[in-house]
């Protein structure tokens, strides 16, 4: 006898039912995309190569060296086995006292140091995922909403709504000032919500931003206070790419504004989101951590934080390896140069194309612009052009529409999740396309292979998408284009 399967929706939670996970867009079906058909150098070299993801895998031999060299820090080795039983048994919710400690120094080290975080405020959960809804949980109810500069990561419309209820109500930024989150933007987007009966609970800021790879001014980031003390609603920071600026202008966390001279902040109001998943590399470790300066708050999601916490055996693991200073400092410096480097030579790439990008210091992932490639600037034609991207050219890139960015023609492209020879070809396909799609005959003379040494292995269109005559009447020409890269 076999199970009997009932589809009837009617018996399910509005929850299960809805479309809230957001997983029906193109950030997420170019996911589907890569998973269908991934790039490999030798066993799948017309793969599609994932640009999608903003993983740091620049830094992780230095990572292994250190596993290598502490074997004791982990349990499920001859070196530390005989810690076993004592992590494998139940431990508080509060997190190993040695991980709470480690994460608050590492967070002041990754700020410079001018900040002290008090352990006792840390609290963990599954990822920045799990943080950014237990905030939600805390600080509004369902149908509120919390104000949000576009362009913004897509995973928040899940992260903070699908099953908590509370809304995004979009502060809307533009290219014409490279995106920058002014008091004006601010103000019409709380005051077009109060005009919709919707109740504002929040601001949420990403910063660095994810997808812009820019980083908020002082004194941005002191009109966000004054906004938010005045409007009396809290302000959540996301700062999980803290350690991933390398350049200047420097990183500054909401964490040192509140102490500056001349600024007044009501502190229950502040609330930091961080994880170890882009700074150290480590989204699979599943840390997210909750900073709020508002006791209850902090009481709060350490109850709701059982629902969603770190293994002790991660914790175990990751403390040894933040409080080893010696091999933080160096890690995190070597991060940023490496980060610099990749971020350098692939904008320089895209340049070289004639492809611009928003200028940036942060992240791992250019907030690249792809307007003049428009056939109409509608969004329409930018799924269009993005099709063509995943279907034809192979690489997993995300639109801007799906970031809720105002202006159609901008796409996401991450370069820190692959390595140098799988960053040439990525480069090399982008070359081609834009060739064909232009209906230029020749490469141009100063093109990347100029500047880059070109990786080995082959690139080919079957198609350009038949809304393009141009593009299909240049695809005989592709191997050529591919000899003379």
């Amino acid at each position: 006898m076999g199970f009997i399967s009932n589809i009837n929706n009617e018996l399910l939670s509005k929850v299960a039912t809805n479309n809230g996970h957001g997983e029906n867009s193109a950030y997420f079906d170019g996911w589907k995309a890569y998973e269908i058909d991934p790039f490999h150098p030798t066993q799948n070299p017309n793969g599609v190569i994932q640009m999608g993801l903003a993983e740091n895998q620049l830094c992780f031999d230095l990572i292994q060296e250190w596993v290598v060299n502490n074997q004791k820090s982990s349990i499920c080795t001859a070196g530390g086995c005989e810690e076993f039983k004592e992590i494998a048994i139940y431990q508080d919710y509060h997190g190993l006292p040695e991980f709470r400690r480690a994460v608050a120094r590492f967070m002041s080290k990754v700020r410079g140091d001018k900040i002290k975080f008090d352990e006792e405020r840390i609290v963990m959960s599954g990822g920045a995922t799990g943080a950014h809804e237990l905030l939600a949980f805390c600080l509004a109810d369902p149908g509120e909403a919390f104000l949000v500069p576009t362009p913004y990561y897509p995973g928040f419309d899940r992260d903070l709504s699908w099953r908590t209820g509370v809304q995004l109500f979009p502060i809307i930024c533009e290219s014409s000032n490279n995106f920058k989150v002014t008091k004006k933007a601010l103000e019409d987007a709380y005051n077009k919500a109060q005009e919709s009966n919707i109740t504002i609970k929040g601001l949420l800021l990403n910063n660095p931003s994810n997808p812009l790879g820019t980083i908020l001014d002082m004194e941005t980031l002191k009109d966000t206070i004054r906004f938010i003390n005045d409007k009396n609603i809290h302000l959540v920071c996301d700062e999980i790419y803290a350690a991933t600026v390398f350049n200047e202008p420097k990183f500054i966390s909401i964490s040192e504004v509140i102490i500056s001279e001349n600024v007044q902040c009501n502190l229950d109001l502040i609330h930091i989101v961080y994880s170890l998943s882009k700074d150290l590399g480590f989204p699979g470790f599943r840390v997210g951590i909750i900073y709020s300066y508002n006791d209850v708050v902090t009481k709060c999601a350490r109850k709701m934080s059982s629902f969603g916490l770190v293994s002790t055996q991660t914790q175990y693991l990751i403390s040894d390896m933040l409080l080893d200073d010696t091999f933080i400092e160096k890690f995190v410096v070597e991060s940023r140069e490496r980060l610099e480097k990749r971020h350098g030579v692939f904008t320089k790439g895209l340049e070289n194309i004639g492809i611009n990008t928003l200028e940036s210091n942060a992240g791992l992932f250019c907030w690249m612009d792809l307007r003049s490639l428009l056939k109409e600037n509608t969004f329409e034609s930018e799924i269009e052009l993005w099709r063509m991207i995943i279907n034809d050219v192979k690489l997993n890139v995300s639109p801007g529409c799906s970031f809720h960015c105002c202006e159609p023609g901008w796409f996401r492209v991450c370069f820190a999740n692959m390595d140098d020879d799988t960053m040439r070809i990525a480069l090399r396909r982008i070359e081609i396309f834009v060739v064909q799609y232009k209906g230029i005959n020749n490469i141009i003379e100063e093109g990347i292979e100029n500047s880059l040494p070109i990786a080995p292995g082959p690139v080919s269109f079957t198609s350009i998408s038949s809304s393009n005559n141009r593009g299909r009447s240049s695809i005989a020409e592709s191997n050529e284009l591919e000899t003379q890269i």
